[in-house]
């Protein structure tokens, strides 16, 4: 695996985040009929929040991004997207065990939702989540802390 860190986001990583996003699930939103080449980076732009967002880096250079907001009933994994060329590779795994790790600390579940047929809800299953609940594009996911 190569060495990575995760760095706070600034407005400044709005675009490299919003190609990224367009990048990773385009073949999904395709897959689901609901790929606008314009609007998957709009809707990424509309909800990016750098106070709860990192940016993944590999070799000093972005690599990725995660954000996990706060919620009053735990957190929201959102906008976990990593460079095709480095997935597979664990680093999504270890960053993942790194916020989950955050998360339990804290005593917080976690929420997220992935899109139906996404190879990474077997990701977040491998790592506690389960099913909430379900609509024709979203698969909404939970994982309850673990204790410390």
């Amino acid at each position: 695996m190569a060495d990575w860190k995760l760095r706070p986001a600034s407005m400044t990583d709005v675009e490299a985040v919003a190609e990224l996003h367009a990048v990773v699930l385009r073949a999904d939103l395709e897959r689901l009929g609901r790929y606008d080449e314009t609007r998957v980076r709009q809707r990424l732009r509309d909800g990016f929040v750098p106070a709860y967002t990192w940016v993944v880096e590999v070799g000093g250079a972005f690599a990725g991004c995660v954000a996990l907001r706060p919620a009053p009933n735990g957190h929201w994994l959102e906008h976990f997207y990593l460079a095709p060329r480095l997935q597979g590779g664990g680093i999504g795994t270890a960053v993942l065990r790194e916020l989950l790790t955050w998360c339990d600390r804290a005593g917080t579940p976690v929420r997220l939702n992935v899109l139906r047929g996404s190879a990474a809800r077997r990701l977040y299953e491998r790592h506690g989540f389960t099913l909430d609940h379900e609509d024709p594009v979203d698969v909404f996911m939970i994982r309850e802390p673990v204790s410390m």
